[in-house]
């Protein structure tokens, strides 16, 4: 009797129960319906949004944009492949770097514990700047034109450390650290073996903002990259969104630069590359998602 009225209590009922699937429906709509309009306009004549403008229903379909960017193979692949590059390396460095600090910290036995936690503060509060970053990442550190300053400035946030070691202090206890240390275990084979292990959600989340950071960045790329091998994928749309005689200026077309300007679809090839650029970063992240709903410490410590 008493299960059954708890249950009564506890239930949903059916009308609240269709309001949250609408606000569901509403929700998931609002993030995928932008993405279908890129499509369907990159996916347009130029004359037909010329006449209707942006539109779920375009009044003629074309694949020029595509063709275009097919054309543009050489320079899309190549700004493709330096941001896949760039977002694999510095997701990779950037959660290994990150995590082995939040850890340390979360020690209460580290010794510089006080030190380093105020150094990694400091920057959540204040900034140099964007001149003082740039006279050290291109004057001191030499690192224009260089693959490793699309790296190294996103690699380490005082953001993502702060988070690790809140995880580590407040998830991991204490008791699984001093029974590996009783049986002999290192600081780093404890880190490896037993810390690694039941943190997954946390480096995944870790690797979620980086590898998004990383993908979405085009700001690097147009501060010390003028090198157009080295240009990230982000950068070059950001190019085309300003200009598209960036792609003018380098034809591969073998035509004259007028001939190919008058070739160039306008609107539809900004949202062809924008669709180019989302679809490899929504792919990646249900590989992501599972570790989010999944328990951190369950079962890590009995009796």
């Amino acid at each position: 009797m008493k299960a059954k009225s708890s249950f009564r209590i506890n239930r949903i009922h059916p009308v609240t129960n269709g309001v949250f699937n609408l606000l569901f429906v509403l929700l998931a709509a609002s993030a995928i319906l932008p993405v279908v309009l890129v499509f369907m306009i990159s996916i347009s004549s130029e004359e037909s949004i010329r006449l209707v403008g942006y539109s779920f229903f375009p009044a003629q379909l074309s694949g020029k944009a595509y063709q275009f960017l097919w054309n543009e193979r050489q320079t899309i692949f190549s700004a493709f492949f330096t941001s896949v590059f760039v977002t694999c390396v510095g997701t990779v460095l950037g959660v290994s770097v990150t995590t082995a600090m939040g850890y340390s910290l979360s020690r209460p036995n580290f010794k510089l514990k006080g030190f380093y936690t105020t150094v990694i503060f400091i920057p959540m509060l204040f900034g140099g700047g964007m001149v003082a970053s740039y006279v050290v990442n291109a004057n001191i550190l030499g690192l224009r034109n260089k693959i490793w300053v699309l790296i190294l400035p996103l690699m380490v946030s005082s953001y993502n450390i702060v988070i690790c070691k809140t995880f580590f202090k407040t998830s991991i206890p204490d008791s699984i650290i001093e029974s590996a240390k009783i049986d002999g275990a290192t600081q780093m084979r404890t880190f490896l073996s037993i810390v690694i292990p039941i943190s997954k959600p946390l480096f995944a989340t870790i690797a979620l903002f980086l590898s998004f950071g990383y993908w979405n960045d085009w700001f690097l790329s147009s501060l010390y990259i003028s090198d157009s091998k080295l240009i990230s994928l982000q950068a070059l749309l950001n190019n085309i969104m300003r200009s598209l005689e960036y792609m003018a200026n380098n034809p591969s077309a073998g035509v004259s630069l007028q001939q190919y300007k008058a070739q160039m679809p306008g609107e539809s090839v900004r949202m062809a590359i924008a669709i180019v650029i989302v679809i490899p970063i929504a792919c990646a992240y249900p590989f992501f998602q599972k570790y989010f709903i999944s328990g951190l410490t369950i079962g890590a410590v009995k009796g």
